[in-house]
């Protein structure tokens, strides 16, 4: 069941008006209406470098994942018959895994992981978990989903294609109807990329989201 939170009280800068590194702007809050206006409008929170700073993103280009493009190797596909996959059943220790990873750039600062936990007990934002058959959480991603959109935010692995068997599960369900929802994942990556993540400029993606928005919620427990 999803809740509606308290209008958002912020009034953000068009998209397209980021500078050159993607940033639009400076402050605001993380209340559960904030976030679902900023990616709404294209837009997505992150820590400005080392400090406290909230910055909201909108990059160019973006990288997103044609849900009929994800590459699936053959180790892949053994490793999702090795691996048992839920949704939203540990979304917070999903989101703990992936703050304790070692990244260079680490964004999942206390106050964003209370923001997400506070809006996953509204029903807006997700995770997909995998498990070995012994029972532990080797793997899993989380992000936020508005009609047609999943913005994925994070994903981690302790296993071997944990988070890639994850990724399958995701883009199964966002499949299911064949309706042209959109799986936003911000920067391409070159990790990301060898799974299909393309780069698109950010006029399209804009155009991309707003056909996405207008779609409906996918089936998440299918």
């Amino acid at each position: 069941m999803r809740l509606e939170p308290e209008p958002n009280r912020w009034a953000f800068p068009p998209a397209d008006t980021a500078d050159e590194n993607g940033l639009v702007g400076i402050g605001a809050d993380l209340a559960p209406g904030t976030l679902l206006a900023a990616y709404r409008t294209g837009l997505f929170p992150m820590t400005l470098g080392d400090t406290n700073k909230l910055g909201w993103w909108s990059p160019d280009p973006r990288g997103v994942l044609p849900l009929d493009e994800l590459r699936v190797t053959r180790s892949l596909r053994r490793s999702v018959q090795r691996y048992r996959v839920t949704v939203d059943v540990a979304f917070a220790d999903v989101i703990d895994a992936c703050r304790t990873i070692d990244r260079p750039h680490g964004w999942i600062t206390p106050d964003i992981r209370e923001a997400y936990v506070r809006l996953h007990r509204l029903g807006w934002a997700h995770s997909v978990e995998a498990w070995t058959q012994d029972g532990e959480l080797v793997g899993g991603l989380y992000g936020v989903s508005i009609g047609g959109l999943f913005a994925g935010e994070s994903m981690f692995h302790i296993d071997r294609d944990a988070s890639k068997v994850a990724l399958v599960s995701l883009v199964a369900r966002l499949a299911h109807g064949n309706v042209p929802r959109l799986l936003d994942v911000q920067w391409a990556t070159g990790h990301l990329q060898t799974l299909g993540v393309v780069e698109i400029s950010r006029n399209e993606y804009l155009s991309r989201l707003e056909r996405a928005l207008e779609q409906p919620f996918p089936p998440w427990r299918c």
